[in-house]
């Protein structure tokens, strides 16, 4: 498919196309140049899906069996250490507030 400049309008797979064009790869039926020409994409477009497929493989692989890992919410978590450190700091004041309070009775 060309624009009306000549251009060559990129080709856009579906997920279920470069699936396709990995198991190909791998088991060594196609080439990649030969799967980006079938496909009407740059050699570096396959190129794009093998790394892809294997940092999810590898990340996948990685986990530890069971349930999946929970994402983590680091905002949430920097509140909470800020809330500790915080009620930490305002039970110190008070302390001290009271201290000095309980000396002023003295005099």
């Amino acid at each position: 498919m060309t624009t009306s400049n000549g251009r060559r309008r990129p080709t856009k797979l579906s997920p279920e196309a470069k699936w396709e064009i990995f198991l190909a790869i791998t088991a060594g039926d196609i080439s990649q140049a030969d799967a980006a020409r079938k496909h009407a994409v740059d050699v570096s477009t396959v190129i794009g899906i093998r790394r892809t497929v294997k940092e999810a493989a590898l990340a996948a692989l990685s986990r530890a069996p069971g349930r999946p890992a929970k994402e983590r919410n680091w905002e949430l978590e920097a509140a909470r250490a800020e809330i500790v450190q915080l009620t930490s700091a305002i039970t110190a004041q008070a302390i001290e507030l009271a201290v000095i309070r309980g000396k002023s009775g003295w005099d």
